[in-house]
């Protein structure tokens, strides 16, 4: 029996589930499809910073600005799904230290808070960090479950009406006169959905699903390693003072920091090299800052992958670090007036980035109504238990968050 439906956002990491909750919110009668459960793509495979914007600001103040701007709407409406660290960046000998006062300075004239403190302040704060440490800069950095995150978005979309469907792998597109006029899904739904338009917000599977339509979405998909081990009492996130580079972010959570992280070009998404030199070299490079890192007992490793606009990389001549924006692409032009793909982007900038889609998408439908996520609370934004069991409902922690989530699920 063939489903029917207002928009199909296929891809349930934050970015789709934020579209899908913007939808609903809005009145639109919203599906959305995941191959495996939520937030089992990049969301959930990331290193969890919430960005304040600092690590782009010399370098793109509009990327910036959206961090900075992201980052106080989240501490407004996702309680529990983030946690405010604060961040540090860490100026080690040898490192440029006019790269250190040009970001402060960038900082300063975007509205990104700082202070900066001596060495000496900061280990008295933080006596394990390096006695290279020169100088730091503190930021509103922060950390963010995306399990919760994603499934919280995900609960208040089926709240008002959103269906959500997990293991639910999209296997084919049909396109006559112009328009995708069925999507065949399979996994636990096996059935054809019929939507009056279609929203690509697939990540870096986004290119994949665009060759089932007959359009071409540009990515340009980069691995990144993230290495999880025990270290007890870091507070803030820890950010190396340079132009970016392998290993310059240390993570806290309780009782372990992530280390990361690498950017390494693949072919495919779903098969690439997972070298062990890369877990070596965020250990050396990450504990530079935090030299306890180096040697500490290891959890667990991961890699994700991003989904890098390819002519936005072209552009930049494939600098690394410089900020990630996210592009909304109409493929009207390309034939196929009811599709929409979202694409790039972060993690702290995804609802940001579901707002802009699903105006675009409500600009095609005629739906009048306005976006009300940068008001309204997640649910169980304040109760961590809620929290993780919206996470259970819809698949499993990630393996960003999944000793936080675990372990408020084993109390």
């Amino acid at each position: 029996m063939t489903r029917n439906t207002d928009v199909l956002v296929v891809g349930g990491g934050a970015t789709g589930a934020g579209i899908a909750r913007d939808l609903a919110l809005r009145g639109v009668e919203v599906t959305l499809v995941e191959r495996g459960g939520l937030a089992s793509g990049t969301s959930g495979r990331s290193h969890g910073l919430l960005h304040s914007g600092a690590r782009y600001a010399e370098a793109d103040e509009v990327g910036a600005r959206e961090c900075i701007e992201e980052n106080r709407i989240l501490r407004h409406i996702a309680g529990e799904c983030i946690r405010d660290t604060g961040g540090l960046f860490v100026q080690l000998e040898g490192d440029d230290p006019g790269y250190f006062d040009a970001k402060r300075a960038a900082c300063e004239d975007i509205g990104i808070p700082t202070e900066t403190l001596s060495g000496e302040e900061i280990r008295a704060e933080i006596p394990d960090l390096s006695a290279g440490v020169e100088r730091v800069m503190k930021v509103p950095d922060g950390v963010v479950y995306p399990s919760r995150l994603v499934a919280a978005n995900a609960a208040d979309a089926r709240d008002h009406g959103a269906t959500i469907l997990t293991d639910a792998p999209v296997e084919g597109m049909r396109v006559e006169g112009g328009e995708v006029v069925a999507v065949a899904v399979g996994g636990s739904v096996d059935d054809t959905i019929e939507a009056t338009h279609v929203v690509n917000a697939a990540g870096a599977w986004a290119g994949e699903l665009g060759e089932m339509a007959g359009v071409d979405v540009e990515l340009r998909p980069t691995k990144g390693v993230m290495v999880s081990v025990d270290y007890e009492g870091l507070g803030p996130v820890l950010n190396r003072a340079r132009d970016p580079e392998d290993g310059d972010i240390v993570v806290p959570h309780d009782g372990e920091v992530v280390l990361g992280t690498t950017s390494v070009e693949v072919d495919d998404p779903d098969d690439y090299p997972q070298d062990a030199e890369e877990v070596v070299a965020m250990r050396e490079e990450c504990g530079k800052m935090l030299p306890a890192v180096a040697d500490a007992e290891q959890r667990r490793v991961w890699w994700g992958v991003r989904p890098l606009y390819a002519p936005d990389e072209d552009s930049r001549g494939g600098a690394r670090g410089i900020s990630r924006g996210f592009f909304v692409l109409d493929h009207a032009e390309e034939g196929v007036e009811n599709l929409t793909s979202v694409v790039g982007g972060k993690l702290t900038t995804y609802r940001q980035m579901a707002e802009a889609t699903a105006d675009r998408v409500c600009d095609r439908l005629g739906v009048e109504a306005a976006c009300e996520t940068a008001e309204k609370r997640l649910p169980g934004a304040d109760d961590p238990e809620q929290l993780d069991r919206f996470v259970a409902a819809f698949g499993e922690a990630q393996p960003t968050d999944e000793d936080v989530v675990r372990g408020r699920a084993d109390d």
